[in-house]
């Protein structure tokens, strides 16, 4: 039987608030999907992902040490056992940690997604690089769907390959961005298919056509994940499917960007403008209101099966089935409002479009 939430917490008000602050200065992309969660999934949600963050721009920062990846090992650890760091997203974490009861090897996966880029690690073919983002951002998924009591295999398997898929999209926008920091995430089989030696291109890379082809290749296999996300999202409970397929229609719409700009991923930088973010969110609304019965669901990619089974032992903590819901106008006319204050404010640029 799960365990009752504690009473108390070891976050404060300020901590959730600093933790929502990073989601919002972090990604605009998911922060602007999760402004359609429910209250109760979308507060877990942003301390969950501000330890994601913290963790990612401490290894990119920090020059992903070794004992950079020892501390946050170290901090996990501690946010475990119910003594957090003396830090707002720590002890946010902690609380999220024990009231959803996380297994433990999810966001360990994240971390040894972290050391493999810490080791410079490239990736030889499609698996191998899908491996790495089952762990980068497939364990993500996982743990948003526990914020969710999500605990079927079919869901759980699209939940990870919707991270899987936005992992791609962000790789295929940041061909030139990583490359200037001597990263390269597309595959090498594909690179040398292509005509194109890795070591001599990462020494100075330039976009070629012959490249277009490739990260054209990865989008398109971003586009079956996201396909097949969809059958997944039907599976969640109905007051968390809106931000959800929001997020999968606003990075799905990051390639459309690359795309646009004929591949070149290397000179420029895919964004997707406001306007066009304000009609993909309310496309999720329709979407949702719209969406039938779920269609068998085919088995998970291999690289997430590992997830797909530490997570399904978690156990259920509560029913997000009965959140209050909206009707479709409402919906609609409370996010047109809400953007257009958040643009006045500056709260979501409109170059936005980060992962």
């Amino acid at each position: 039987m799960p365990r009752p939430w504690p009473e108390r917490g070891f976050a404060t008000p300020a901590d959730l608030a600093a933790c929502r602050e990073m989601l919002r200065a972090g990604s605009r992309t998911f922060f602007s999907a999760s402004l359609l969660l429910p209250a109760e999934v979308r507060e877990p949600a942003s301390s969950l992902y501000a330890f994601c963050r913290l963790a990612d721009d401490a290894v990119d920062l920090e020059g992903g040490r070794l004992e950079v990846l020892a501390r946050l090992r170290e901090r996990l650890h501690g946010a475990y056992v119910g003594r957090p760091f003396p830090a707002a997203i720590d002890r946010a974490l902690a609380d999220v940690l024990a009231r959803h009861e996380i297994p433990r090897a999810l966001p360990e996966a994240l971390l040894e997604g972290f050391a493999w880029d810490s080791d410079g690690r490239r990736y030889e073919d499609l698996p191998q690089l899908c491996a790495y983002a089952a762990r980068v951002a497939g364990s993500v998924g996982a743990m948003m769907a526990l914020l969710m009591d999500v605990r079927s295999r079919e869901a759980l398997g699209r939940a990870c390959e919707l991270g899987v898929a936005m992992q791609l999209s962000n790789i295929a926008r940041d061909v030139g961005e990583d490359a200037r920091v001597g990263r390269l995430y597309l595959p090498l089989r594909w690179l040398r298919e292509a005509g194109i030696d890795p070591d001599a291109w990462l020494a100075r890379p330039e976009f070629t056509p012959a490249l277009g082809l490739v990260v054209e290749r990865l989008l398109g296999v971003a586009d079956v994940l996201y396909r097949r996300a969809d059958g997944g999202i039907d599976r969640l409970p109905l007051a968390c499917r809106p931000a959800i397929r929001a997020a999968r229609l606003l990075y799905a719409e990051i390639g459309r960007e690359v795309q646009r700009l004929a591949l070149d991923s290397v000179t420029q930088r895919a964004v997707v403008p406001l306007p066009r973010k304000l009609a993909l969110l309310a496309r999720a609304l329709v979407a949702t209101a719209r969406s039938g019965e779920a269609e068998v669901a085919p088995p998970p990619l291999d690289e997430v099966r590992f997830l797909v089974e530490a997570a399904a032992v978690a156990p259920r903590r509560f029913d997000v089935t009965a959140a209050a819901q909206w009707s479709m106008d409402h919906r609609i006319a409370w996010l047109i409002d809400l953007f257009g204050r958040l643009e006045r404010r500056g709260q979501v640029g409109s170059s936005g479009g980060g992962g």
